[in-house]
């Protein structure tokens, strides 16, 4: 059983690839992972990834395949996997269409993700995160840890996650599209609660017969 989980920043993606990584005892992957791993044991990508980390740049698709590719040839994933994360481009997904059985994609609009993510807060003091809607600190702005104030990091503000949302809607959205007209793209309603969410992929994946 071969999954991919597609989603904005906020839908909770990684968090549902937790859950099924426990439940089907399935590796979860990440490219963000992987490429670190790359680069740590001197894989044939190494050097490739490092020069463009190092300038800033986006990893091009033959590279992200290729290393994808090389951790899937990993006996770890010879039950199937979890793909978190890749792809994110036409390119990368027509590079793996035989491999994928079934592609969630949890929806979540707009306005809902820029609720989720700029509601994030973090201690000036020791550094511990909180959400003021789903795990707030017991007073308002203060650190329940430490009792220092809690800021909210410029990477939470509105005008950065709408850019970033920007970003996914151009390059991740057309996906959405291709895994649709080939079958096998199941949506997911993000708003509802995690426990619930767990409960649909876990019917659908067995619904699949696989």
């Amino acid at each position: 059983m071969n999954l991919v989980l597609l989603g904005s920043p906020g839908s909770g993606k990684g968090t549902q690839a937790k859950f099924l990584e426990e439940k089907y005892s399935l590796p979860h992957i990440s490219t963000g992972d992987i490429f670190r791993r790359a680069v740590e044991e001197k894989s044939a990508f190494s050097s490739e990834i490092e020069k463009v980390m190092k300038n800033g740049g986006l990893v091009p698709d033959d590279i992200v395949v290729g290393v994808v590719k090389e951790r899937l040839a990993r006996k770890d994933c010879a039950k199937g996997f979890i793909l978190d994360g890749f792809p994110r481009t036409l390119n990368q997904a027509k590079a793996l269409d035989s491999r994928i059985d079934i592609v969630f994609y949890i929806e979540l609009d707009e306005e809902e993700v820029v609720r989720r993510l700029s509601a994030r807060r973090v201690c000036v003091g020791c550094g511990a995160t909180y959400h003021t809607i789903f795990q707030p600190p017991a007073r308002e702005g203060v650190c329940s840890r430490c009792s220092g104030p809690l800021h909210q990091r410029e990477d939470d503000s509105e005008s950065v996650i709408r850019k970033r949302m920007n970003a996914y809607n151009s390059a991740t959205l057309p996906l959405v599209d291709y895994y649709s007209e080939k079958g096998i793209l199941e949506r997911i309603d993000g708003k509802k609660s995690i426990l619930e969410i767990n409960a649909v992929l876990g019917r659908r994946i067995s619904g699949t017969g696989r």
